[in-house]
């Protein structure tokens, strides 16, 4: 499983979406997975991405919280359980990467 973390220059949330994504991913017995962080810097990389906002989280080139956004160079919001966020949530992660992994939860 490759991960990738998109995000855009000084994103205020990408310590955070790290941080949960290492949690998540110990907490669903892939402790030894890493992830990359690639920062997207232009509009015209953001299209050819498809990069729906930062910070993205990619599961082998797959966006893990898929929304429909247009690309474009801009903060992204997700819905989590505990209102508007500018990362997604350790549980969320833990399903979503569940899911992507075949994996069961710990």
């Amino acid at each position: 499983m490759e991960i990738e973390v998109l995000v855009v220059p000084r994103c205020p949330n990408e310590q955070t979406v790290a941080d949960r994504l290492r949690r998540a991913l110990a907490d669903i017995g892939l402790r030894e997975t890493g992830f990359t962080t690639r920062v997207i810097a232009d509009r015209t990389e953001a299209e050819r991405v498809g990069f729906a906002g930062s910070p993205t989280v990619l599961v082998d080139g797959r966006d893990l919280f898929t929304e429909g956004r247009p690309p474009g160079l801009a903060c992204r919001v997700y819905r989590t359980p505990h209102g508007l966020a500018g990362a997604p949530g350790a549980g969320q992660l833990r399903r979503a990467l569940t899911a992507m992994a075949g994996a069961s939860p710990h």
